[in-house]
């Protein structure tokens, strides 16, 4: 007899249909899964034999056939058993039921108990625009499967309770829709920062025009501290930004049950000794996202940004200007989005204090030139704003009265964000940052003495096309913060005073 049995697949960070074919045939006692099948699918097998017995079930004496379509596929995971077992009983006729419009997914342990999956949320996500209105889903992934609304996700937890809502004797309970609140977090707070008034104002030119940011100073001079911080002043995501950088975090398995989905943008601070597959993405038999993809909606912050290997910081150029990355390997094409604030920390020099009024620096100018040339003109040239931060004096360390908080600098980037939904619309650009030529043109024209600095600075600064455009869009945004409609020639000057630091003259 054959069973056809609905269910889903997960490829890069997108959901598909797929449907377990499962047949049984007289002969010699055989169970294969056909459909491109990768080891973990294989090996399905003795998990939904052991599933079945241990759940008061005959597995059944004969040849057994699992098609898993479309067959031209490569499948992966554990997300199979579930509806390879469904379709076994159903085939069997150990299990009655008759409903085209659901889906099953799920690993099962030894014991018919089942486990969550990664990949939930494109899937319900797919599993909604093919048509499916019943998901049946392990109990831990049920609130991440809701968040694709439009379904009814019923959480199971042993295959015996599933077979029991199946023939109608005891229902189970469809799980709600999960909600969390963005005032459950708690993140750091720039009051607890002390100084550093000035690269405080830069950070907060960046959130409000998701621009990118490198902050330079000597060891303990607070970038890092500064940086980790940033996520406190940003604006919230929309619906559609948690959603996107969800799934990405979903196929990773970095989502949970308590917090399915993601409630303030990410914040990704990998290691110096990332590789260039951990940055930008790769695997096999798929592609899987990577550090930029992960920051996607949010900030990528690489501290002791020269120590990066050179091949890993070139990856980023194409995302930084794209907004997305495209992985091709010789058995399949992924592009992942990777629409990221970039924020970088460096020191001055390999012992970190070139500059530093104490004098300790013993660098040679030939040594400081080396560790700074580690990083190319057109990485630099993607670089928005540069912050100098220079060593706390002893007055602000003993100084115990709290800083602005960051409640107060995120009401001001609120106000420029709206500004920037207000003329951009629901289609245009989500802030400055992210402008093109079309809205330069619209709404970064200059005065006659705004043209004459910009000329300038164009001619003294050795500026190209590309940081033209990054100093008009910081502009725009000095601009927004201070609600006016034109760029001012002040607000020029100070978007250019950002530009470059002196550490790249020298």
């Amino acid at each position: 007899m054959l069973c056809k049995v609905r269910s889903l697949g997960v490829q890069g960070i997108a959901g598909y249909e797929v449907t377990a074919e499962c047949d049984l045939s007289g002969g010699l006692p055989n169970f294969d899964i056909v459909g491109l099948p990768d080891a973990a699918v294989k090996e399905a097998r003795e998990r939904v034999r052991s599933a079945i017995k241990n759940s008061g079930y005959q597995f059944p004496v004969g040849r057994i056939t699992v098609n898993l379509a479309p067959a031209n596929r490569k499948k992966s995971g554990t997300l199979y058993d579930l509806p390879i077992l469904v379709g076994i009983l159903a085939a069997g006729g150990q299990l009655v039921w008759e409903d085209p419009d659901c889906a099953f997914v799920g690993e099962l342990s030894l014991s018919g108990t089942l486990r969550p999956v990664v990949g939930m949320l494109p899937m319900a996500l797919a599993a909604r625009a093919a048509g499916v209105q019943r998901l049946y889903v392990p109990a831990d992934s049920a609130p991440e499967a809701t968040l694709a609304e439009g379904l009814t996700v019923y959480p199971v937890e042993t295959v015996e309770q599933l077979a029991d809502h199946l023939t109608g004797r005891v229902p189970i309970e469809p799980a709600p829709v999960w909600a969390g609140t963005e005032e459950e977090l708690d993140l750091p707070d720039f009051s607890e920062v002390r100084g550093q008034a000035q690269v405080k104002r830069v950070l907060e030119i960046a959130a409000a025009g998701g621009h990118n940011v490198a902050m330079i100073g000597p060891p303990g001079s607070g970038k890092s501290m500064l940086a980790r911080r940033l996520p406190s002043i940003l604006p919230p995501m929309s619906r559609r930004e948690a959603l996107e950088a969800t799934q990405i975090h979903s196929v990773m398995g970095l989502t949970t049950k308590e917090r399915p989905l993601l409630l303030s943008r990410p914040f990704r601070s990998p290691h110096h000794t990332i590789s260039s597959v951990g940055m930008a993405g790769g695997g096999s038999p798929f592609p899987k996202p990577g550090e930029i993809s992960l920051a996607h909606r949010g900030v990528l912050f690489l501290d002791e940004l020269p120590e990066f290997h050179k091949d890993v910081l070139e990856v980023l150029r194409q995302p930084m200007e794209e907004g997305e990355i495209t992985l091709v390997r010789a058995a399949s094409s992924e592009t992942y989005p990777s629409d990221f604030m970039l924020v970088c920390a460096m020191n001055p020099c390999r012992c970190g204090w070139y500059g530093h009024p104490s004098g300790r620096c013993r660098c040679s100018a030939a040594s400081v030139k080396k560790y700074l040339g580690k990083l190319s003109g057109p990485l630099l040239d993607r670089i928005d704003l540069y912050a100098e931060v220079p060593p706390l004096e002893f007055g602000d360390l003993s100084d115990r009265s709290p800083g602005e908080s960051s409640a107060a600098i995120r009401e001001r980037v609120l106000k420029a964000r709206a500004i920037q939904r207000r003329r951009y619309g629901p289609d245009g650009p989500a802030c400055n940052g992210a402008m093109g030529q079309e809205e330069l043109k619209n709404y970064c024209a200059l005065d006659e003495a705004g043209q004459a600095i910009m000329k300038g600075a164009y001619e003294h600064m050795g500026l190209t096309a590309r940081s033209y455009d990054r100093i008009l869009r910081v502009a725009r945004t000095i601009a927004d913060l201070d609600g006016e409609e034109t760029i001012a020639s002040y607000h020029l000057a100070e978007a250019i005073q950002y530009r470059e630091s002196e550490y790249f003259q020298r």
